[in-house]
Formats: C-alpha cells, structure tokens, sequence
C-alpha cells in the first residue's frame, strides 16, 4: 500500500513503538500515569456495576419475587382501573371507584381462565405484605412481616431457611437479626400486641430482605396490619402481555413471569403507562454530560504534568527526529503515542480493577441497604465508553506536551539546552472570556430560579473552570514576580515554575478545578441545609418528650408509671386541651378585637388549644420576659397564643368556640381575654395557643386530658420510654423534639467532599511536585555545587507544593463561589405559585457557606501536602553536568 494512508500507518507505528519503549524506560513516571487515568475508570467502572447489580428488576431474581408462581396480581380496595409498565415496580398508575372493595380473586382466575395443562382452574394463593407489633422485654417493636401458606408449592423461592421449618398456622419463622435483636430463639412463643401467641418453628427470612433485617414469616392467618392492598400468586401456565392488560382494565396491577422475562415494546404500552416511563429529562442528561465533562477535564489536567515531563525527556530524540527531516506532526505523533500506549493499559487495569473492588465491596454495601442486592451485573455496553474515556483522557492530556514539543528549538536542544516555548499571548484574553461567560451563565440561571435554572449554572461550572485553566499560565506568572521577598528555596520554586509552564500550569488548573467542585458543591449542601433549618419548626421545648393518644379510653396513669419506671428522674405533666371526640370538632378562633386570625397554621400535637394555669414545662421555648408575659396573661384568665409574623396584636384577644357536627355547626361561647403573644419558629406553629381554665369555662368548653409532657436527661433512655409506652399502649405517639439534626446523609455527603478533595489535592500536587522535582534536578544540582545544604532540596520541594497547591485552592474557591452562589437560587428558592395565583413566599434564596471546609481546603490541605513533600522528599542529589 502506497500513498498517505500508508505513510500515515508508518507513522504512527514508528510512534507506538517509541511510546512503549519510552513508557517501559521511565517506568515510574508511566506509574503515575497509569493511577491518574486508571482510578477515574475504576471509580466509574464500580459505580456503574454497583447500580446494575443492586437494581433488581426486570427479570432478575424471580424466585424472590415470584417464587415458582407464574404471576403475582396485586389488587387494591376502591381501585377499578390500572395502567403499568411491563415491571409494576418501575411505576403504574391506577383510578379510584370510590366503591369499598375491589377485584377478588375469583375476578382474577376469571380472566385469566383455566390452567394451560388439563383445562382446570389455575392454582392460587394469598400472599400478605405488612407489619406486626410483637412484645419484646421492654414494650412492642414493629416487624415487616410476611403471612403466606407456606406448604403451597408456589411459595417456594419466596423465603430462605436456615434451620427448623416454615411456618403453618399459629406459627412464625423469626429471622437471625430478629433473634439477635430481641433474644428470641426456635421454640420460643411470641406474643402480639392483641394477645395472640405465635410458636417459633424456625429461623430464616424473606428471601429479598438483607442480611441482619428483622422480620417474620407467618402462617396465613396472622392478621397483619397491611397496606391497603392484597397479592395472589397464580400459576397454571404464562401469563402474557395481554393477560397483564386484562388485569389492568379490573384493576389489579401484575408481575407476570414471561413479561419480565420479555418485556413487550414501548409501542405496547397504553399512553398513561408511557407518561411515567421517561424518568430522564433533558437538563438531567444535560448536567450529566457536563459532569462527565467536568470529570474528563480533571484528568486531563492531573495527568498533563506527567506528559510534559516525558516530553522534555524525549526532547533528544525529537530534535535527532527533526533533524534528520522530520516534520512536527511526526514530533507530535511521537509523544501522543506514548499516551495512547499508556491511555489503553490504564483504560484496561481500570475496568479490572474496578469490577474487583465491585466484587469487594458489594457484602459491605449490603449491610447500607434495605433491599438484597440482585446477582453480579455487568453492562459491557457502558463499560465500553467507560474505557474509551480513559484513553481519551490520557491523548487530551498529552495534546499540549506534544504541540510545545513540536515547536521545540531543534539546535538548542542539541547543544544541551531546553527549548522551552513560552505561553501564547492568546491564553489569557480566552480565559478572561470564558470566565466572563461562565459568570454571564451564573446570573442567568440564578435570575431563573426553580424555573430551569439548573442548565446555565452547570454550563457555568464548566466555562468558569476552563477560563481559569487558560488564565493560570498568567497567574503563576504574576506569582512569581511578586516572589522576590520570599526565602530562597520558595522564590526558587516559585521562579521555576513560572519559567517551566507546560509543566506547572496543568498542575494548578487541576487543583483548582478540584477546589472549584468541592467548593461549588459544598454550598449547594449547606445552603440547602440552611433552608431546612430555616423551615424547621420544633413541635415542643428543646429536649422534652410528649406522649400523645387519641383513643376516648386512654390510661393516662398507666402511661405515667410505664414512664417513671423506664426513666426515674424525669418529670411527667399531664397537658389537658380543647380536643374533639366523636362526631364533634370543636374549634377556638383566636382573633384581635376588630381584625382577622392572627395564626394561620398550626399543628396540633394535644389538640391545638392547650389549657392551664400557667405555660406547662416542656410545651414550647420562650424566654424570660415571653414567659413572665406569658403566666400574668393566664393568671388574669387570658390566653398566650402564637401570631403570623408581621400580624398586629393587641393587650386582648377575642375567642370564639365552635362545635361542628356532619351538618350542622354550633357556637359554644366567646369571650374577650387579656392576651400574650409569640411568633412561631418556622412555617407554623406547634399549637394554636395555651388558654387559662378561666377563658375555658367562659367558652362552654370542658378540656380533656391529650397528653403527657416529659422533661429531665432524656437523651439516654428517649428510646427506652418509646418503646415502654408502646408495649402499655399500642396506639400512642411518642414525639422527642431534639431541634433540627443534620441528616447522616449530609454529613456523610461533606465528609466525601473534603476527602475527595483532599485526594485529589494531594494526589495532584504531588505528582506536579516530584514531576517538577525530576526535571529540576540540574538546577538543584547547581545549588549543591555552590554550597546549599542538604536540607535546600526538602526546602524547595516543599516549596513546589505549597506553590501548587496554594496558587490552585485559592483560584478554585474563586471560582468555586460562581457557581455555588447561583446554584443557591433554583435549589432553595421559593417554587413559582402563579398557577394558584399566588405569589412565592419566604426570601429569593438561602446562601450559607462552609466556612471550615472551605478553610480546609483552601489552607489546611496545601499545608498537609507541603508537609508530606517535606518529609518524603530526598535530601541530596548526585552532580550531574549541565550547559544551560
């Protein structure tokens, strides 16, 4: 073969071969190339693995679902008509006849007629789904349960058994986490809240609950406390598609075998099925892609330095290549590939890497989920571009290296000088525009709020960090020509790496992109936090405990010892209130003399309208002069009742009490009362208002008792009293008001975001650093010949990395803020009401930011890795000669 083509096939042969040799030669630096573009294919490569294989659908793990049946039909009361996918569990929809009941069973069989083999009816079974209150030692405990008859063939699959059998009637097999948690064991009897007892027959569990869950398997007479729907397992042969859509027009909802095995076209679909099936909108495939792209360009950035070095390496060879009339494609083509030699080694330990740390993770994130994970699942099609990207990252990465290496001075680098190429004057105008529009993109999507705001900002994260990485050239720049008071092994690092850009730049881009998502991200977290905290409204005093039941026959006393017993020290108060019983409701309006309601929302823990002498301990927080305010207003028979913000009060209040009945409504009494007042905490307020038993009677209004107020050290023994009062009675609600708590989630998801950033920070500069040490050694050399301690070259690693590290925080919470800041607006924002013709309510955004991390990152991570440099760096070199 003759002509471009074949030359071009020359090429790059000529240049694969060197790349190999050239990676196999300088086998550390290849290392280092190889974990930067290797860690982000294994990252995703588990990732992706770990959702296939914990998204249990479709076809998967039948026997769990189905056991040996060929259907499940879930029917629900007052359901006359459903619409679902080919899985019910990827979504369904259903319409209500208002009519009590719903199809049985025998509606069932009826459409699906007889059994395939011998024409008779086909074989069928309940299957019930709930939960149980069973007695333990100190009171009840809920237990998700599972009632079936388990000697029915077609319930084999459906639960795992570990020792004794499965349950018949009047029986229960209790799992390991059951018995571990309650002390339970085969031949025990368990009692139920109700009285009835259950013998112990077994251990084992259901076969799609994790491993430690606590559950039960019942017989099918256990009487659970379900949710409203009812499943039958059918056999008798397939149940298809049409079948499923039979079911449907009745109203029950199928999980049939055949269809999960083969699930029919979109086209098959009815329209109210299609609506829910696109869960992937366009902003969401929008912001992903830009995630990728965000992703792509950090490895592109922290492998680049690894490449600039290798091609100042090869500087030699490329200069002997052009000298003996060579062009620069070929030059360039050389050190790409290098890059593609190490892009598809590191693209391949990625993948294997990645499914082995699947494999080694998966039984510790099982015990982090509720739901069994389904068998080991792996999506070549997504691992394919998985891999592609490594490779991609790896040439990106070598494409600057290998244009400033074409445009090397041949002659200088022959006679043993470097041919460095200064940084284009074009650089910086490009990044000052698209730092511009990446600011332009943030004002945009933040002036549009909740109304699609999410795209430009993204787009903006995206421009922001690319501007900054072609501004950093000059940056590093103008840090070095304020370095010249520095100490000498600093300005000496500071100096070199201005002078050796290519190297440096990427380098600190890749810092600062770092910095720029964790920043980004880390107020988007906290402001959003700082939302919920704002809309948090505590239902009683910080720390105190209420028990409340409304049963007409509650025991108030037995409630009180069960309390005493379970925490001695504590203080219980009965809270009688204005609570309505039976057929009447009974309402208090609280008004200023000649306006309107001064409270527009409440809940209402004991009953809305509390009644007392004085402000019960425990019920709500007030100060000093709220309080005093509070107990004169009721001494005086008056009332202390909470107001909308901004609404005007008055020394008095006019009450009005109602009685509502189904068809009538009565007034009960008014009366004029001195008042006091508070504004809620939050969105509303925990009860409309505290009344004195004077203000009571002159409504006509006798108050009951609704509840008990606990108050002392109940943070140890708060469970120990919820689960005591449950086994006394079953139907009372225990609240313990902590005040708002940060969810786990939160925390885990910032303690991830420094330590991703540390990672990477320290992963980064270090590379940047020992890199930029290799290529200096010449210089360092030279310090050592004219007298410089031993300790100068810690001293200027050190410097390196404080330089990189420093310069590439400090830009990245610059830049960091841009997008964090907008991203404040369509994620705390007041959702547009205009549909309702209401205006939104509460301020344009919450804007809250992680000052520690922030810190951390920006100071406390440079510092660390300087430290780190400082300790792991070599202090003396061998002389080498140089003639630069």
């Amino acid at each position: 073969m003759s002509g471009p083509l074949a030359g071009t096939r020359a090429d790059w042969r000529l240049a694969l071969r060197i790349g190999w040799r050239d990676a196999w030669r300088h086998r550390a630096r290849s290392v280092l190339v190889l974990v930067m573009v290797a860690l982000p294919v294994a990252a995703v490569t588990l990732a992706d693995t770990f959702f296939a294989t914990q998204d249990v659908s479709g076809g998967e793990v039948l026997e769990r679902r189905l056991g040996t049946a060929d259907a499940e039909v879930s029917v629900e009361r007052s359901v006359d008509r459903a619409w679902q996918l080919a899985d019910p569990d990827d979504g369904y929809s259903s319409r209500g006849s208002g009519r009590d009941g719903g199809p049985t069973l025998e509606d069932v069989l009826s459409v699906l007629g007889p059994a395939a083999a011998g024409g008779g009816e086909r074989p069928a079974t309940q299957v019930s789904d709930g939960s149980l209150r069973v007695r333990t030692e100190d009171g009840l405990a809920y237990v998700w349960t599972l009632a079936a008859d388990w000697s029915d063939h077609l319930t084999d699959g459906l639960a795992t058994l570990e020792s004794g059998r499965l349950p018949a009637s009047g029986e229960a097999v209790i799992s390991p986490g059951m018995a571990e948690a309650y002390g339970f064991a085969v031949g025990d009897t368990l009692t139920l809240a109700r009285g009835e007892e259950l013998t112990v027959v077994g251990l084992g569990q259901r076969a799609d609950s994790t491993p430690g869950a606590e559950n039960l398997l019942v017989g099918p007479d256990a009487g659970l406390r379900g949710y409203g729907s009812t499943s039958y397992l059918v056999g008798g042969g397939t149940v298809t598609w049409r079948d499923v859509v039979a079911l449907n027009r009745i109203g029950a909802v199928v999980a049939s075998r055949a269809v999960l095995t083969d699930p029919p076209p979109d086209s098959a679909l009815e329209p109210a099925a299609r609506m829910g099936s696109e869960v992937v909108s366009g902003p969401v495939i929008t912001i992903a892609a830009l995630v990728v792209v965000m992703i792509l360009l950090e490895v592109v950035l922290l492998a680049g330095p690894a490449f600039a070095v290798g091609a100042r390496r090869q500087a030699r060879t490329l200069a002997l290549l052009a000298a003996a009339g060579g062009t620069p494609r070929q030059a360039r083509r050389v050190v790409l590939g290098t890059a593609v030699v190490l892009g598809s080694v590191a693209a391949v330990l990625g993948l294997v890497l990645g499914l082995l740390l699947t494999l080694a993770a998966l039984p510790v994130l099982q015990h982090f989920s509720d739901q069994r994970f389904g068998p080991f699942d792996v999506e070549p099609l997504h691992l394919l571009p998985v891999a592609a990207f490594g490779l991609l990252s790896a040439v990106l990465a070598a494409v600057v290296p290998a244009w400033s290496a074409s445009r090397t001075d041949t002659v200088a680098v022959l006679s043993g000088r470097r041919g460095d190429v200064r940084t284009g004057r074009s650089a910086p105008v490009l990044g000052a525009v698209l730092l511009v529009a990446g600011v332009g993109a943030a004002w945009l999507g933040a002036s549009r709020g909740t109304s699609g705001g999410e795209v430009p900002i993204a787009f903006s994260a995206v421009l922001t960090v690319l501007g900054t990485v072609f501004l950093v050239p000059l940056v590093v720049g103008l840090v070095a020509r304020v370095a010249r008071g520095l100490p000498l092994p600093l300005r000496f690092a500071v100096r070199d790496a201005a002078r050796h850009r290519t190297r440096t730049a990427p380098a600190v881009a890749a810092v600062a992109a770092t910095v720029a998502g964790v920043v980004t991200l880390g107020i988007a977290v906290t402001s959003d936090e700082a939302e919920n905290e704002a809309g948090y409204t505590p239902q009683l005093a910080l720390g105190a405990l209420a028990i409340t039941d409304d049963g007409p026959s509650t025991d108030w006393a037995a409630l009180t010892r069960a309390v005493g017993e379970a925490a001695p020290a504590a203080e219980v108060t009965p809270v009688q209130a204005l609570w309505s019983s039976g057929r009447t409701t009974v309402d208090v309006e609280i008004r200023v003399p000649g306006q309107g309601l001064v409270l527009s929302g409440y809940s209402s823990s004991f009953g809305g309208v509390v009644v007392a002498d004085s402000v019960p301990a425990g019920l709500v927080d007030l100060d000093d002069e709220e309080r005093a305010a509070a107990d004169e207003a009721l001494a005086a028979g008056g009332v202390l009742a909470f107001a909308d913000p901004g609404a005007t009060t008055a020394p008095e209040a006019r009450l009005r009490a109602l009685a509502y009945e189904r068809r009538s409504t009565e007034r009960l009494g008014s009366a004029e009362v001195p008042a006091a007042w508070i504004t809620p905490v939050g969105e509303y307020a925990p009860f409309q208002a505290v009344l004195s038993p004077q203000a009571a009677a002159s409504l006509g209004v006798e108050p009951t008792t609704t509840g008990l107020l606990v108050t002392g050290d109940l943070g140890s023994v708060a469970d120990r009293i919820e689960e005591v009062v449950g086994g006394v009675d079953e139907q009372a609600v225990v609240t313990y008001e902590q005040g708002y708590q940060l969810p786990r989630e939160t925390v885990i998801l910032q303690l991830v975001l420094a330590g991703l950033g540390m990672i990477l920070m320290l992963g980064g500069t270090l590379t940047a650093t020992f890199l930029a040490l290799a290529d200096a050694r010449p210089d360092l050399a030279t310090l050592a010949a004219v007298g410089a301690e031993p300790r100068t070259r810690r001293a200027v690693a050190a410097g390196y990395a404080l330089m990189i590290g420093l310069v590439g925080a400090v830009l990245g919470a610059v830049v960091g803020f841009v997008p964090g800041w907008a991203i404040t607006f369509p994620l705390t924002g007041p959702y547009e009401l205009a549909t309702f013709g209401q205006a939104p309510e509460g301020p344009s955004h919450y804007f809250d930011v992680p000052w520690l991390l922030v810190g951390g990152v920006v100071v406390g991570l440079p510092l660390l890795v300087s430290a780190v440099v400082w300790v792991s760096a070599r202090s003396r070199l061998p002389l080498v000669a140089r003639t630069d």
